[in-house]
Formats: structure tokens, C-alpha cells, sequence
């Protein structure tokens, strides 16, 4: 239940902020245009009839804010954008009316607030999410470097790409049939790109390692560990990015990373639709690659040297459950066969079970 007398809404931009606070007590509506300086907003939410609550919309401009205003005593709620109710017939929106809509809501406790990491876990995830860029800058690269050889009806045959072989066809095959002087001048920039690419990611590879085997996500890394393919990099962003896992349960998990089907459903008439896609993306497309069926969950279970290895750092209740989620997940892969689901279909049921694992896994020391 809302307690402060001002509630305020903060329309907050990179070089703007829009307020408005209701005074609760008179009614009276309060509206600045301010700058988006911390000490500036500060002051202005002080100057306010106390107590005051402050709602602000999550965004690129992060949660500087919601820090300073906690340290001066003041209730901040960082808003999710997507849960916020808004009339259908709202057909003017300016950055005023939004910070009055967001007053009006705080007050009323129709907002849902995210969750707010600490600064490590905010700097963890800023490297974790480095490194994801830079796979995707990798794979857009290699991608414009193989279509440059497509166009010149230059195509490799000997096995999988990018890898050493592939790199020695590339320099000693490839670039000898480049007759043009441009292409061969194109290529090479492609190459370097590819090279300095992936030099990039091999560091952040590095970095990661080293912070996921001494931190405070140690624990849960290594717990989360003892599922196929959950290896060290996709332990330590799952990690990160859900941070509180005790937000969650078993089967709200995978509402969170948007891997719940949609629904429209009226009357009698029941409808589902493909997967939400809402929530945390990056710990979406994780937890799909981890179900990849021909890597991971669909060939038959057994206790490899790599899975072995995991489970020498994780404690005995972790192996034990992490066995139980692997066997399970590889059942329901041959059910999924036997009633012929198409791969796309049980890739994505995989993945909505193995969510609940890692979060079966997460919570084992406080269940």
C-alpha cells in the first residue's frame, strides 16, 4: 500500500528529465523540466511535501538514479515500461503527460518494479554482454567475408567452417583466386576484420572464466553447471542477467525469459500462439542454444569427462539434482520423437524445462 504523502513520476531522458509529483494531502500537482543530473533531481524531490516515493521508467540511462535517491532516504521504484497500464483512447503522449501517468500510477501501486543488481553484478553483466556483441560482430563478419567468395563462386568444401583448415583454404586457396586487385584488397580488410573479431572475443572468454571461477556467482555457476550444456560462459550470463533467482518459481521462470506460449483466449475459445518473446532476451537465446538437440539433450545420456568435471566443483546435492534435470530433459526429447514435434516446437519445450532447472538449481541452498 502507497504510505508517502508525494508521489513522483520522472520521464527520464539523456539530456532531459520531465517531473510531476501529487501531493497527496492537498492534491496539488507539481511539474519542472529538469536536468538529468542526480544532484538536480535530488534537490528537487527534497524540496517536495514529505515523505516522497519516486517511479521511474527502467531504460538506457540505468540505475545511477534509483542509487543516489535510495542513499537520500527516498523510495525509488524503477518501473517496468512493458507492465505500465495506459487507456486504450490515450491518444497524446509528451514527456509531461508520461511523468503525471507514472505519478498517478505509483500512487495508486500499479506499477511493477525490476529488479535492481548491485554495481558488481551491473558491471558482470555489462561483460557479459560485451562478449555477446562481439560473437554477434563475429558472426556478421565471417558471414560478409564467406558471401565476398559466393559472389566470385569461391566456396569451401572440405568440412566445417572457421576452423583451422578452413583458415589455411582461406589464405592459401581462396585469396590466390581473387584475380581483382579491389577484391583482393576487400578480402583482406574481411580477414582482418574475422581475426581481430575474434582475438576480442577470446579475451572477454578469458575475462569471464576468470571472474566466474572467483566471485560471488561462483557458487551458482558451478551448480548450474552439472546440466548439459550449461558450461562455464552460459552458467555465469544466466547468472548475471536473472540475478535473483528467488524472484521466481519453477514454472514462472520461463514467463520471465519468454518461452510461454501466447494466448488469446475469450469465452470458450482458447488460443495459443508462438513463444512471448518477452522478458530477458539474452537469457532467452541462452537457454535455447543450451537445448540444441543434436549437442546436448537429444542423444543419449551419459556422464561424459567434460559433464564429470563440472561435477567435481559442485556440491553432492547439485550432482545429484543435475542428474535427475539431464535424465529428465533426455525422456522428454524421445517422447517429443515418438509423437514426430517438429524440432523447432520441442527445442523450445527443452529449453522452458531446462529454465526451470537452473532455477531448481539456483535456489538449492535456501529450499
Amino acid at each position: 500500500m502507497f504510505t508517502e504523502r508525494t508521489s513522483v513520476g520522472l520521464d527520464v531522458h539523456a539530456r532531459s528529465v520531465a517531473a510531476a509529483a501529487i501531493d497527496g494531502v492537498t492534491g496539488e500537482l507539481f511539474q519542472a523540466k529538469l536536468t538529468p543530473s542526480h544532484e538536480h533531481i535530488r534537490s528537487w524531490v527534497a524540496g517536495l511535501p514529505g515523505p516522497v516515493a519516486v517511479a521511474y521508467e527502467a531504460g538506457p540511462t540505468g540505475f545511477g538514479l534509483y542509487r543516489v535517491l535510495s542513499a537520500a532516504g527516498v523510495r525509488c521504484e524503477v518501473v517496468a515500461p512493458s507492465k505500465l497500464q495506459r487507456p486504450a483512447g490515450d491518444r497524446v503522449k509528451t514527456d509531461a503527460r508520461d511523468a503525471v501517468h507514472l505519478a498517478r500510477l505509483l500512487r495508486l501501486d500499479e506499477v511493477t518494479a525490476v529488479a535492481i543488481p548491485t554495481i558488481e553484478q551491473e558491471a558482470a553483466r555489462d561483460l557479459v554482454r560485451a562478449r555477446e556483441d562481439c560473437r554477434s560482430d563475429l558472426m556478421r563478419a565471417r558471414h560478409r567475408l564467406s558471401k565476398l567468395l559466393l559472389r566470385h563462386g569461391i566456396v569451401y568444401d572440405g568440412g566445417a567452417a572457421w576452423t583451422g583448415k578452413h583458415d589455411a583454404w582461406l589464405r592459401n586457396d581462396a585469396l590466390p583466386r581473387l584475380t581483382s586487385t579491389a577484391t583482393r584488397l576487400t578480402f583482406d580488410a574481411g580477414y582482418e576484420t574475422v581475426l581481430a573479431t575474434k582475438a576480442r572475443r577470446d579475451r572477454l572468454d578469458v575475462a569471464i572464466e576468470q571472474l566466474a571461477a572467483d566471485s560471488e556467482f561462483t557458487p551458482l555457476v558451478r551448480r548450474l553447471g552439472c546440466l548439459r550444456g550449461i558450461g562455464t560462459l552460459t552458467g555465469f550470463a544466466l547468472a548475471v542477467e536473472i540475478g535473483d533467482w528467488r524472484r521466481f518459481t519453477g514454472n514462472s521462470i520461463g514467463s520471465f525469459v519468454g518461452l510461454i506460449p501466447a494466448e488469446y483466449s475469450s469465452g470458450g475459445s482458447r488460443a495459443l500462439g508462438p513463444i512471448t518473446k518477452t522478458g530477458n532476451g539474452h537469457a532467452r537465446r541462452l537457454l535455447v542454444e543450451a537445448a540444441v538437440p543434436s549437442q546436448h539433450h537429444r542423444p543419449r545420456y551419459r556422464i561424459g569427462k567434460t559433464l564429470r568435471d563440472r561435477w567435481d566443483l559442485a556440491p553432492a546435492t547439485a550432482r545429484i539434482r543435475g542428474d535427475e534435470g539431464n535424465r529428465r530433459l533426455h525422456q522428454r526429447w524421445v517422447r517429443f520423437i515418438d509423437r514426430r514435434k517438429r524440432s523447432t516446437v520441442a527445442n523450445i519445450g527443452i529449453a522452458r524445462e531446462l529454465a526451470g532447472w537452473c532455477w531448481s538449481l539456483a535456489v538449492l541452498e535456501d529450499t
